[in-house]
């Protein structure tokens, strides 16, 4: 039901523009919802285009690593990654958590 909810605050956000027939989203490797479950779960509300980018997540570590975290598994509402340097919990996340909206395109 999470998917539910993140989908139709992304479609209220859209028709603010007018008759929408595409959206493009980007979604960070590291956001609540996989990138996959967020499409399906629009393209179930919605009749439009939805083109959807996966967008790389960057982290900072205790270790002093900075960059592109070890993802282990990221299910629906859940990610585990690691530093590929020293295999633990990075401190930081920089970028790679949101869910962005890039464009939307309207008749």
């Amino acid at each position: 039901m999470h998917e539910t909810i993140i989908a139709q605050k992304i479609i209220e956000k859209a028709k603010e523009q007018g008759s929408v027939r595409k959206i493009i989203l980007e979604v960070g490797d590291l956001a609540h919802l996989p990138a996959e479950e967020l499409k399906e779960a629009l393209q179930k509300m919605v009749d439009w285009e939805i083109e959807v980018h996966t967008a790389k997540a960057e982290v900072k570590c205790r270790c002093g690593y900075t960059g592109e975290p070890n993802i282990i598994e990221h299910t629906h509402d859940m990610t585990i990654y690691e530093c590929p340097k020293c295999r633990k919990i990075p401190a930081e996340i920089i970028t790679g958590e949101d869910i962005i909206i890039k464009e939307v395109e309207v008749d």
